[in-house]
């Protein structure tokens, strides 16, 4: 992470937290030859247009009073989706029993891509059981990315 993006991280997840919303990415760059701030958000009960639009109104108040970014830019703010990425240990364990893709930085008995049910984190270490049964427990610093599957509940038909 960049000391921008730390810095903007600082100002804006206190904010988050008071109104009861999880940051759980920011992603800040350039596309399209326009900057994009981008926040992803989440709480228990989902999130909504309107809780988008309350965190966009208080994000850029206390953006436009710090002002850290010394450019114009857009603020985008959603919900990260049914397959939300985890980022941090409080994720693998709330998430714990469900499905998740995980991709390691440098391969693991071969290869770089895994999926399976993740059974928990431990001591800086996520515990997955692969779609084979096998059980795989992987250092979190070798974890490039990880994220949900989205699952159809067992009462519900494609």
């Amino acid at each position: 992470m960049s000391k921008l993006t730390e810095s903007i991280q600082g100002l804006v997840e206190p904010v988050l937290i008071e109104l009861g919303y999880e940051l759980v990415d920011l992603q800040y760059g350039r596309e399209g030859g326009r900057y994009i701030l981008r926040l992803f958000i989440d709480r228990p009960e989902g999130i909504g247009l309107d809780d988008c639009e309350r965190v966009s109104r208080a994000v850029g108040d206390i953006l436009d009073r710090e002002d850290p970014i010394p450019h114009s830019y857009y603020l985008e703010v959603s919900s990260p989706g049914l397959e939300r990425p985890l980022k941090k240990e409080v994720d693998f364990q709330r998430f714990a029993g469900r499905k998740i893709k995980l991709r390691t930085f440098a391969p693991v008995e071969g290869q770089r891509h895994f999926q399976g049910r993740l059974l928990g984190y431990l001591d800086g270490e996520v515990h997955l059981q692969l779609e084979n049964g096998r059980r795989l427990t992987l250092p979190m610093e070798q974890v490039a990315t990880a994220r949900l599957v989205f699952e159809l509940a067992e009462n519900e038909e494609a």
